[in-house]
């Protein structure tokens, strides 16, 4: 399933960056209006093609079973730097979830809780809808990396369960309901957003960096 996936978004990846080629030389031509002087026609390869890819392959992740033998530290060594990239992989999969959740629960609540010419604000389908989608990810996804992260995705679920678009925009009671509850979810979601852990990011094959902690670097 994953590679038939990747098999199609590698091709609407190629057909898009097709449709950018066709119009790279009006681009061009408008950036160096743009720019003037300071256009430089270097900064720009002649065929943007080559430029885009999208590739995957299915690495062994478990250390050479000989060094168990062989090199029982080396092997230990190997064990931690491979769990190592597992966290950090796990760690920027939850603070992306996180963004997404905190930007969908605040555009919402901006929403239903603000008003314009001394009316509520108007919303589209798309800011229930979207919300609705991200818990459907969030439960395909399910590392299960942080359980205050899970209890406000279920808090958020119940706080929308049955409400549609059209509840909101004709009830000022489930209105008022749902913005309460999306307030305060907002609220820990912030807290969330503040104190996320800084990790490092692996540039390289360097394994004396892995698992480090680099306290300038926040992924």
């Amino acid at each position: 399933m994953f590679d038939t996936q990747m098999t199609e978004f590698r091709a609407e990846l190629a057909d898009a960056v097709e449709k950018l080629q066709a119009q790279y030389v009006e681009l061009k031509r408008d950036a160096q209006l743009r720019l003037g002087d300071l256009y430089n026609a270097g900064d720009y390869p002649t065929d943007i093609r080559a430029e885009f890819a999208l590739e995957w392959d299915y690495p062994n992740v478990d250390p050479p079973a000989y060094l168990k033998q062989a090199h029982p530290e080396l092997y230990e060594q190997e064990c931690k730097r491979i769990q190592a990239r597992f966290d950090q992989a796990l760690a920027m999969t939850e603070q992306a979830f996180v963004a997404q959740f905190h930007e969908l629960v605040a555009h919402l609540c901006d929403r239903l809780k603000g008003e314009q010419d001394g009316k509520p604000k108007i919303f589209r389908d798309t800011a229930v809808e979207n919300l609705n989608k991200f818990f459907e990810a969030f439960r395909e996804m399910n590392i299960g990396s942080n359980s205050q992260l899970e209890e406000l995705v279920k808090h958020a679920q119940n706080a929308v369960k049955g409400v549609t678009p059209d509840d909101l925009r004709g009830s000022i009671d489930t209105r008022t309901a749902v913005a309460t509850s999306l307030t305060g979810i907002q609220q820990q979601l912030d807290e969330l957003m503040i104190n996320k852990p800084n990790r490092a990011f692996f540039l390289g094959e360097d394994d004396d960096t892995a698992g480090q902690e680099n306290k300038g670097a926040a992924a």
